[in-house]
């Protein structure tokens, strides 16, 4: 698992372009600055040939930039609620599944081969979730911790991250009626396995509730009228008219930026937006940390009794 690292220098990150949203703003940023430029042209035949006047208070533009930024902000934070939900949820499945296989472990079964099933198991959920959420195929993970058999089995379910958890379930009423595991027991870890179906619930209403079109359509639409009567308005407002195609996309830039910004946050899970949430990195750090509590944590048949 990814552990925080320290900023970059101001410099670097002022002018990086690997992780921000230039790329995907640049073409209507050009697109920005061909129609100020051809508003310029128009503006300045209409007055010189025909003798009309077309200009635009500037004034006003002030106070719509305002407006526009307070809107963009507020959609720039409903995308990051979103993606601070979604590592919150994670998080919850990292600790949830240690927790599961902490007190599997310890007050479990003693049988190998029982105590080997259930910690892998549960180190494949991770990887059954984020493969749900990005509506991809388990890949080799499963295979490795399970079999072939069992990731054919996975892959061929409708729901990845239930059929795992009906195998957790399976396991803890096996160890129960088999081996006769303390009942309070059984129910505490059970309590967990339910949890995990919790955390994986919040994630699917995320991914399945997107925030209103409506919403985005709006303030997209008043980027564009802003946009669209600029170059008018900058036109007699400065010496030299062929700044007004420079200066529209310098404006346009952030607006753009925040908007596109907002997007990349809406579905925290997709590969495809920038700054998602690294599942794979998270769920092998788990697996790791799994794996390693069947050698950390011994157990033997004394465990199983309680004293009189």
């Amino acid at each position: 698992m990814t552990s925080f690292q320290a900023r970059e220098g101001f410099w670097r990150e002022a002018i990086a372009l690997h992780g921000s949203v230039t790329f995907q703003v640049m073409p209507s940023i050009v697109y920005c600055g061909i129609f100020a430029s051809a508003a310029c042209i128009l503006t300045w035949y209409l007055e010189d040939l025909w003798g009309l006047s077309v200009s635009i208070d500037i004034s006003p533009f002030a106070f719509a930039g305002v407006v526009l930024g307070l809107l963009l902000v507020i959609r720039l934070n409903a995308g990051y609620d979103r993606w601070w939900e979604a590592r919150i949820l994670w998080g919850g499945i990292v600790n949830q599944t240690r927790n599961l296989v902490i007190s599997a472990l310890a007050y479990g079964p003693s049988d190998t081969v029982w105590r080997d099933r259930i910690v892998r198991w549960t180190a494949v959920f991770p990887h059954a979730v984020r493969s749900s959420l990005r509506h991809e195929v388990s890949s080799d993970e499963a295979s490795k911790l399970i079999g072939q058999h069992d990731a054919a089995l996975l892959m061929a379910a409708e729901h990845m991250p239930s059929f795992v958890a009906l195998q957790i379930a399976e396991l803890l009423v096996e160890a129960k009626d088999r081996f006769e595991m303390d009942r309070f027991a059984f129910l505490q870890i059970d309590k967990e396995r339910a949890l995990l179906i919790d955390h994986l619930g919040g994630c699917e209403r995320i991914l399945a509730t997107p925030l209103p079109r409506i919403y985005s359509i709006t303030i997209r639409r008043f980027i564009l009228l802003f946009i669209l009567m600029l170059p008018i308005a900058l036109f007699h407002q400065l010496d030299a008219g062929w700044l007004t195609p420079i200066i529209t996309m310098l404006l346009a830039y952030p607006l753009l930026a925040l908007d596109q910004i907002g997007v990349e946050l809406e579905n925290p899970f997709s590969k495809s937006n920038l700054s998602h949430l690294p599942l794979d990195e998270i769920s092998e750090g788990i697996e790791v940390h799994l794996l390693g509590l069947l050698t950390t944590i011994p157990r033997d048949d004394s465990a199983n009794k309680i004293s009189d």
